[in-house]
């Protein structure tokens, strides 16, 4: 069992009196309320409310992995070569994150036995871009918070991919905007996927931007995407942005043919 260095002693023991301080406890867990979505496999997420006896509450997503199949273990190895459970690896990319001065949820807990894992991290502010990024551009069309999102978003992959990581999954729906007086501020969410790879960091770079482009409302791609990418890659010649959005453009195409091969057909009339 490891606790987040934030983590202080009124919290540990709010975990502690819900039996969340060790495995079998927090798979025993019972209590908040189960987040269900397709693809989950074996994966069960929670969201919890705690409070500690300083009177504090604390809003918390408690991640439960069962131990994955051997043949979905085995492609985890080669891509990072790394052998560990999804909740220890979600622990440490947080704290990887936070240190390359991405806003990351922070891990409150984490722990693993018997393949079976689990972390406990904190709710982040805002809402993700895939359900407000395209409302957040009516409303401020013309004011300079448009603008402003751009350019939060790309310092954020910018500085998340410049620390060697890739996310694997980030689709507008893992990154948070909370829109408040002094600003606009990113968060990006489930970590559990993110590695450093030591070949190829150009695919799996291109793998993250494609997702991210497939993901965000067309209004945006149409009119940040080209500054986006170049912010992305502190400018660069004409040749190398066509090289990098050709790529990106290939990926694209073949995940909206993959989603077009998935919607149902249509009954007969």
């Amino acid at each position: 069992m490891i606790f987040g260095d934030w983590v202080d002693e009124p919290l540990k023991r709010a975990l502690q009196n819900a039996g969340l301080a060790n495995v079998d406890g927090a798979f025993a867990y019972d209590a908040g309320q189960d987040l269900v979505k397709p693809g989950l496999a074996h994966r069960r997420r929670t969201r919890i409310t705690l409070t500690d006896d300083l009177g504090r509450i604390h809003a918390l997503y408690l991640k439960r992995y069962e131990r994955p199949a051997l043949s979905r273990r085995f492609r985890r190895l080669l891509a990072d070569w790394r052998w560990r459970s999804e909740a220890i690896d979600e622990f440490d990319n947080i704290t990887l994150a936070g240190r390359a001065g991405v806003p990351p949820m922070r891990a409150a807990a984490a722990g693993c036995r018997g393949g079976r894992s689990f972390i406990i991290v904190t709710a982040v502010p805002g809402d993700a871009l895939e359900r407000c990024c395209d409302d957040f551009l009516v409303r401020h069309a013309g004011d300079g918070k448009a603008e402003e999102l751009a350019r939060r978003l790309t310092e954020l992959v910018k500085k998340f991919h410049a620390a060697g990581m890739v996310h694997r999954d980030l689709y507008s729906s893992h990154v948070f905007m909370h829109d408040a007086d002094g600003g606009i501020s990113l968060s990006l969410i489930d970590l559990a996927r993110a590695f450093r790879p030591c070949l190829r960091r150009f695919r799996w770079q291109v793998k993250d931007l494609a997702q991210l482009k497939y993901s965000m409302p067309a209004r945006w791609v149409e009119r940040f995407w080209p500054a986006f990418l170049a912010g992305y890659l502190s400018g660069g010649r004409e040749d190398k942005l066509a090289r990098w959005n050709k790529a990106i453009d290939a990926r694209v195409a073949g995940m909206t043919r993959r989603a077009g091969r998935k919607r149902p057909r249509a009954g007969p009339a």
